[in-house]
């Protein structure tokens, strides 16, 4: 969460229920100032096989990022604000190690640009009280930034910001809205594996 000077605490959210799969957000991402014409978030298809259903897949800035503690060369930040950023270009040495080691899969190597990038809640907007360019544009809300108590009086579901990969515990800065009787959050990558024969 984020105080705004002069407004109320604002919080990002996902809410995967909400998401018609338009790609407004993937496309307005791409507008941001500071990406250089390229998305920063994509769509996913949460079960091809028996759903249309989508999904945005934005940075979820962990209190701690694994994106960070693994670059060898130092190149990921920060912010003070908790803001993970992409890659500096001049020390990033496009190894991947943070594409491997994100629990949520979201940076991206550019390999044209041998940079690593990824969402970075449009932090040139963000750090001036606008609102990130994806929650401007999405129809549905499915992608929010907004004050947090309007969340928690307009939503039946809840934000939750706490997910175990096994026993590992993530915290993150980015709110993934859950139905309201739902516990913590597990995610067991067994569970997506397609098994031949099964």
């Amino acid at each position: 969460m984020q105080d705004i000077p002069g407004r109320l605490e604002y919080g990002f959210f996902i809410d995967p229920s909400r998401c018609i799969g338009c790609e407004a957000c993937v496309n307005a991402c791409a507008e941001c100032e500071t990406h250089r014409g390229h998305t920063m978030i994509h769509l996913d298809f949460i079960d091809r096989q028996s759903t249309i259903a989508t999904v945005p897949t934005v940075c979820m800035h962990c209190d701690r990022p694994t994106c960070a503690e693994v670059c060898p060369a130092d190149a990921i930040k920060q912010t003070d604000e908790g803001v993970v950023q992409s890659s500096l270009k001049p020390r990033c040495i496009a190894c991947s190690n943070c594409v491997l080691a994100c629990p949520f899969g979201v940076p991206k190597m550019k390999s044209e640009l041998e940079q690593m990038m990824k969402c970075d809640m449009c932090y040139d907007r963000t750090s001036e009280g606008k609102r990130p360019m994806c929650a401007t544009v999405c129809p549905s809300q499915a992608l929010a930034f907004v004050p947090v108590e309007q969340i928690r009086s307009t939503r039946r579901e809840k934000p939750n910001n706490v997910f175990f990969f096994g026993k590992e515990r993530v915290t993150t800065k980015v709110f993934l809205m859950i139905p309201p009787e739902a516990g913590e959050v597990n995610v067991d990558i067994t569970d997506f594996i397609w098994e031949s024969g099964v």
